[in-house]
C-alpha cells in the first residue's frame, strides 16, 4: 500500500513542455489548381532558360534543378509568382502570430523565392536557411510516393549520453518528423530548423517553390 506521503508527492510532480518547435502546414487557398498549372509552366520555363542555374546544378545539385543560386527572386519577376507571394503572406502572418513575434513597426517580407525540380533519385541534403526568419515550401507537383520534407530535432547535437527512444514514443519525442509533400499546400518553419528531402523514388518529377521571409 502506498503511504499517504507518497500520494502527496505524486501530486507535486509537474512536467511541462518548454522551447517547442512549431511547424505550419495548410492548403494555400480554397482553389489552387489553376494557379498550380500556371506555376508549373513557369517553373519549367525557368529551368529551360536559366543557363547559369543549369551550370550551378551540374556541380552542386546533380540530376536536379534549382534556381536558388541564379534566379532566387522570382516573386519580383513574374505576376504568377507575385500572386503566390500574396497568398503565402496570409499564412506567414498567421504563423508569426502563433510564434508571438513582436512585429510592431516591423514587417515580414519575402526576400527569396526559387524553383526546385527533383527527378528520380535526386535528393536535397540536410541544411538550414541562414540570415532568414521564416522559410517554407509550396508544392506545385507532387507525384504519388514522392519524397517528404524531413525535419530534425534542433537539440540533436546536445543529446550526448541520451539512450535511444522506444519505437512507439510520443510524437513530441521523435528525433525526426516528415511532412508528406502535397500539391497546393504550403509548409512553414523557422529558418534555423534543419531539414532535408531524401531521394525521390518515383519516376515523375517533384516540383516545389521555396522561399524565405525576413524582417530586417
Amino acid at each position: 500500500m502506498p503511504r499517504a506521503s507518497d500520494a502527496a508527492y505524486k501530486w507535486r510532480v509537474h512536467i511541462q513542455s518548454w522551447f517547442p518547435t512549431f511547424l505550419y502546414k495548410a492548403p494555400l487557398q480554397r482553389s489552387w489548381a489553376g494557379l498550380n498549372r500556371e506555376l508549373l509552366r513557369e517553373c519549367y520555363q525557368v529551368r529551360d532558360h536559366d543557363l547559369e542555374g543549369q551550370r550551378w546544378c551540374v556541380k552542386n545539385y546533380p540530376g536536379g534543378f534549382t534556381s536558388y543560386a541564379s534566379l532566387c527572386r522570382l516573386h519580383k519577376m513574374s505576376s504568377t509568382f507575385m500572386e503566390l507571394e500574396r497568398a503565402i503572406n496570409r499564412h506567414v502572418l498567421r504563423f508569426a502570430k502563433h510564434l508571438d513575434y513582436d512585429l510592431k513597426d516591423r514587417e515580414l517580407v519575402m526576400t527569396d523565392c526559387w524553383v526546385n525540380i527533383m527527378p528520380r533519385q535526386v535528393s536535397h541534403s540536410l541544411h538550414l536557411h541562414p540570415l532568414s526568419t521564416l522559410s517554407g515550401t509550396y508544392y506545385v507537383k507532387t507525384p504519388r510516393g514522392c519524397s517528404a520534407l524531413k525535419f530534425e530535432d534542433p537539440r540533436l547535437s546536445k543529446f550526448m549520453a541520451a539512450p535511444p527512444r522506444v519505437a512507439d514514443c510520443r510524437p513530441e519525442n521523435r528525433t525526426f518528423v516528415s511532412y508528406p509533400a502535397e500539391a497546393g499546400h504550403v509548409v512553414l518553419f523557422e529558418s534555423w530548423l534543419r531539414h532535408e528531402v531524401t531521394a525521390n523514388r518515383v519516376a515523375s518529377e517533384r516540383v516545389s517553390i521555396s522561399f524565405n521571409y525576413n524582417w530586417f
